[in-house]
């Protein structure tokens, strides 16, 4: 059954208020339905067939309460009110029940808006004096006994009085000092106007005792309901006398409506907020100091990620049966990039939001790099980040949430289900909206930006115990991940990270208040700090912090050139790599910068990473030496090497270590037998079968140049490397096996998708079409008809008609031009109405202009079901 918002009554005549949520729709223009299904995007899939629809699905549960989880809190509040309220509502009334009896000039000041807010949404409908909510809403915020108000208001008097005597009250009637009546009707209608009059209510309240105020005054914010026993206490008697208090069951009584409101002073909430929260700045920095800043935090994300999969290079770690990386696994991972858990796991998350990393899918499955990851280190550095950059706005996968607990009660893992939030993108982008709203170069307070998403989004979800909601905890974690990632620097956004939004660039730094340098400008803030007293540069361009933000760039294209744009500005902020390295005397090599990739790769065999930051420190041992040897390199090729990318001279140290280890390199040749150890020095031998370390690996000498051992080839080099030794392993041809590192790439992978929160917001094009198409199916389904087919619109029921009748009535609208209405049955067995003008009939098919998809369509006639004239009015 469809209620009253719903129904689709005979067209009221033009000038008359709206009796449906279908009627007042009807009366919007083109500009208004296309701002409902943007702003409501769930009434548009699929494609309403006229607005009677449409209205059926504004008003159905799941998109009622997905409507009014998007309203900001004073809107919700607005629409909380009304829920209380008579029904329909007057607009005065309902002003009263926000401001109050005093007229808070600041809710005043904010109310049309809101009551529009609430309109543009079909959330209410109706004329000023007359306004509803949807029935579905006002079910959700009313109270009643299931679930309380949010208003903390119970019910009315008429509601809380419905089982009672008329014998009782009559006896309320008299108690409030009111005449009495001959029914129950009059007598509840005279105690609301008791209880509503502004004037004779205090005098009543006047003569309750002190105790009973009291018991009101606890009850009414709400909870409404309060307890009693069988046998009152005198000042509660007083009260219930008297209506003001109402017995719901057996030893429950509730504050009704109408007196709550009079002890509030017509507050239908103790507290509204009209306004959005300011948003708190924290600090502000100079826009350059906050861009060389974000850029070496973009650079260090780079090397990070680099570092987690060159470190995953030949394989990673293996996937957990149900999925993610094992806390064992994320522990090493972290301790490999040198930071916390949290941190490595949001970087692990990253490199596989953007397609970097990826389950290889073979039987002992791991996690390794993709073939995009090979793609993706030959971009260049700007477009590196900013494919990182974008993946993670866009990601709904949400690093913050590992280590916490499912629904079920399981452990979150890295890379493992469960870690999609569909608000997650949302949020990120409003987060940044919200800083690029501030002066350039402040950061703001995070307590400030909760509330202020907690105002424009009211939680109503589950908190943690810092007091979070969900949303509140990915703002957190957006503010943290976007000062790692380099999107903000010092807690400001950066110039790249207003390009990501796809917000235009800021004007030109104000560099008049200062000079030098970036570094000295950054050296000199550092010193001063912005706290209490501190004088910042003003610059001409800032801005208000409540301007709106530009939208998130949506269609590919827009994202693409918002990444572009990122690029090109990041780029000449990073530094330039460099082909050259600093060797020290005491076997490092410093590089003053990140380092060309071949360069870097050869050093990164070669020698040993001591220590990283702005230079990072490499260290050559005998083991590092000896692993770029057994991946080919001959001495010759490491000194060559090393002359030609380093400024300093080779210090003798380093040259004796690689002479050195060279020359005992392959000295010793390991091979399969199970494996044997062959050597043309004997007395080597010898001193390996009397060293007791080598007991493990049970060796026994075949010839005088040969031993035997039954470990493995590979246990056999390990055990004798550990002894001090530098064999070489040979193959079954007796050649030096040159060992380099076998890079495990997964098949190829795409990025995964993001979880939507709910249906995508349609574009322009298809609003066009869809509002088009519910035009021309409300005009088929509320034109009255001719005839036989005459009768109420909105039926929703199909014509009928002969073939024969059909074909006759297609030629005569062909000959006369007109229009009809016709039922029709597609390949698929849906049936539709559609109002067509015909242009031809003829083998068996109609050609017409079709008004429910605004084009020229062919019709077979035997999918036809009926036709019929519209009223000449109509045509």
């Amino acid at each position: 059954m469809r209620t009253e918002e719903q129904r689709d009554p005979d067209p009221a005549p033009a000038g008359t208020p709206p009796r449906s949520l279908a009627e007042a729709l009807r009366t919007r223009d083109d500009t208004s339905l296309s701002t409902l299904l943007r702003i409501r995007p769930d009434l548009i899939t699929p494609v309403p067939t006229d607005l009677t629809q449409l209205a059926t699905r504004a008003g159905t549960r799941a998109s009622v309460v997905r409507a009014l989880e998007r309203l900001d809190r004073f809107a919700l509040q607005t629409a909380e009110a009304l829920a209380v309220a008579s029904d329909p509502a007057t607009y005065d009334e309902l002003m009263g029940l926000m401001a109050g009896d005093d007229r808070d000039p600041a809710v005043t000041a904010a109310f049309p808006h809101a009551l529009a807010t609430l309109r543009e949404q079909a959330l209410v409908w109706g004329t000023d004096d007359r306004l509803r909510l949807v029935r579905t809403a006002r079910e959700l915020l009313a109270p009643a006994a299931q679930h309380p108000s949010p208003t903390g208001l119970g019910p009315t008097v008429a509601e809380a009085t419905a089982g009672m005597s008329p014998g009782r009250i009559q006896e309320i009637v008299a108690a409030c000092g009111l005449p009495t009546t001959h029914d129950s009707v009059s007598a509840v209608a005279s105690l609301i106007a008791l209880f509503t009059d502004r004037k004779r209510m205090p005098a009543l309240l006047d003569t309750a005792p002190a105790e009973s105020l009291e018991v009101l005054s606890r009850l009414v914010w709400g909870p409404p309901y309060g307890q009693v026993t069988a046998d009152p206490a005198r000042h509660l008697r007083w009260l219930i006398d008297r209506a003001l208090l109402l017995p719901t069951a057996p030893g429950t009584v509730v504050l009704p409506r109408e007196v709550a409101l009079h002890l509030r002073a017509g507050r239908a909430h103790r507290e509204t907020d009209p306004v959005a929260p300011a948003l708190e700045q924290a600090r502000t920095h100079r826009p350059q100091m906050v861009d060389t800043t974000a850029a070496g935090q973009a650079y260090t994300a780079l090397a990070t990620v680099e570092e987690l999969l060159k470190d995953w290079h030949e394989g990673g770690p293996s996937v957990l049966r149900a999925g993610g990386l094992s806390v064992r696994d994320l522990k090493r991972t972290a301790v490999a990039l040198d930071v916390a858990e949290p941190v490595a796991a949001f970087w692990v998350e990253l490199a596989y939001a953007a397609g970097l990393l990826a389950t290889d899918g073979e039987a002992d499955e791991r996690f390794a790099a993709t073939p995009g990851y090979d793609e993706w280190l030959e971009l260049p550095s700007g477009e590196r980040w900013a494919l990182l950059a974008s993946a993670w706005l866009a990601a709904t996968r949400t690093a913050g949430l590992i280590g916490g607990r499912d629904a079920k009660d399981r452990t979150l893992s890295a890379l493992g289900p469960g870690l999609d939030r569909s608000a997650a993108p949302e949020v990120r982008h409003h987060v940044l909206a919200l800083l690029a709203g501030l002066p350039e170069g402040s950061s703001a307070v995070p307590d400030s930006v909760i509330a202020r998403l907690h105002w424009e989004r009211p939680p109503r979800g589950p908190r943690t115990a810092a007091g979070d909601d969900l949303r509140g905890r990915l703002a957190r974690w957006t503010l943290n991940e976007a000062e790692l990632l380099g999107v903000t620097g010092r807690g400001a956004l950066s110039a790249q990270g207003r390009a990501l939004l796809g917000l235009p660039p800021a004007p030109a730094h104000d560099t008049a208040s200062g000079s030098g340098s970036a570094s000295g400008s950054v050296g000199a803030s550092a010193g001063r700090g912005a706290g209490a007293g501190a004088r910042l540069p003003v610059h001409k361009h800032h801005r208000a912090a409540a301007e709106p933000a530009a939208p998130l760039p949506r269609t590919p294209a827009e994202r693409a050139a918002a990444a572009a744009q990122a690029a090109r500005i990041l780029g000449p902020l990073l530094p330039e790599p460099l082909d050259h390295v600093l060797l020290q005397a005491d076997l490092t090599a410093v590089a003053p910068g990140p380092l060309e990739r071949p360069l870097a790769d050869t050093l990164g065999v070669l020698a040993d990473v001591e220590s990283k930051g702005g230079a990072t420190v490499y260290r050559f041992t005998p083991g590092s030496v000896r692993r770029a040897l057994d991946a080919g390199r001959s001495a010759s090729d490491l000194h060559a090497f090393l002359t030609a990318h380093s400024r300093t001279p080779v210090p003798q140290p380093l040259s004796y270590l690689i002479d050195d280890v060279a020359r005992r390199h392959g000295h010793l040749r390991i091979g399969a037998a199970s494996a044997y150890v062959r050597c043309d020095d004997d007395a080597l031998l010898n001193e390996i079968l009397a060293d007791k370390r080598s007991q493990g690996l049970r060796l026994r000498r075949l010839a005088p140049t040969v031993l035997a051992a039954q470990a493995d080839p590979a246990a056999l080099l390990e055990g004798l490397r550990s002894m001090g030794f530098a064999p070489a392993a040979e193959s079954a041809e007796g050649d030096v096996l040159i060992t380099r590192a076998h890079a495990h790439r997964t098949p190829p992978r795409a990025a995964p998708e993001p979880v939507p929160d709910g249906p995508p917001v349609p574009d322009a094009t298809l609003l066009g079409a869809a509002i088009r198409a519910i035009r021309a199916g409300d005009l088929a389904s509320t034109s009255p008809r001719k005839g036989s087919q005459a009768g109420l619109p909105g039926t929703g029921e199909l014509p009928r008609t002969s073939s024969a009748e059909t074909l006759a009535t297609m030629q005569a609208a062909v000959m006369t031009g007109g229009t009809v209405w016709i039922g029709y049955v597609n390949a698929e067995g849906a049936a539709s109405q559609r109002v067509i003008a015909p242009i031809r009939v003829e083998g068996g098919f109609v050609t017409a202009y079709d008004h429910t998809a605004d084009e020229v369509r062919t019709y077979p006639l035997h999918r036809v079901t009926g036709v019929a004239e519209l009223a000449d009015d109509q045509q």
